[in-house]
């Protein structure tokens, strides 16, 4: 049976409860400290786990909803939590409002498609497939906007000369770096076994 027969139905309760559930999820992890692990700079998040959950469990339009959930969230810690987002705020607001929400609803939209269709074809690469997407797409959507917003500001450009880049895709290769790299292993790792574990729970497999 597919993962989103039973629960994707638009207004089963059933559904909306799990959705209520993952949302809280991400709300009590931004704001303790299971969400992020700070750094100078950009901090390792791990929301992309609940996002990637309910990508898999709850489909493409669950995703995107715990994708915004994320971006709201990251957006709220631009107001004094996190000095990164303040001075990105500061800078251009529009961008920073862009840059925290709309890369995560794609790559909570996007992660609910690419797992579809890869069970559509093998049922349990399905879910590595959805728990590497996630931060992967997060990675490279939130980095673009970035850049596309930031990266002539003074502030990107202090970051780009204390790494020694001489250009775009070089800084976000080094700026991202091993924090992109934890996150990617911890998502598809945790994510694919949580999502796996509730399919089976909620006799969805």
């Amino acid at each position: 049976m597919e993962a989103t027969t039973t629960t994707n139905t638009k207004g089963g309760t059933k559904y909306l409860v799990e959705l209520a559930l993952m949302i809280a999820i991400i709300f009590v992890m931004a704001f303790t400290p299971l969400g992020y692990l700070r750094t100078p700079g950009l901090s390792i998040t791990f929301l992309t786990v609940p996002v990637a959950v309910a990508a898999m469990i709850l489909g493409p339009k669950g995703g995107a909803i715990c994708g915004a959930t994320f971006g709201i969230t990251s957006l709220m810690q631009c107001f004094g939590t996190s000095a990164f987002g303040a001075m990105l705020l500061g800078i251009n607001p529009f961008g920073t409002v862009f840059t925290c929400i709309v890369p995560r609803i794609l790559e909570g939209l996007l992660s609910g498609l690419i797992f579809k269709a890869v069970r559509s074809k093998n049922k349990n690469l399905a879910y590595f497939a959805g728990g590497l997407a996630c931060p992967v797409l997060n990675t490279i959507f939130y980095m673009s906007s970035l850049v596309l917003f930031f990266y002539n500001t003074d502030y990107i450009q202090g970051f780009v000369d204390a790494l020694g880049v001489t250009n775009p895709f070089a800084f976000v290769v080094a700026f991202v770096g091993v924090q992109g790299a934890i996150e990617a292993v911890v998502c598809t790792v945790v994510g694919a076994a949580v999502a796996r574990a509730l399919a089976a729970a909620l006799k969805e497999v």
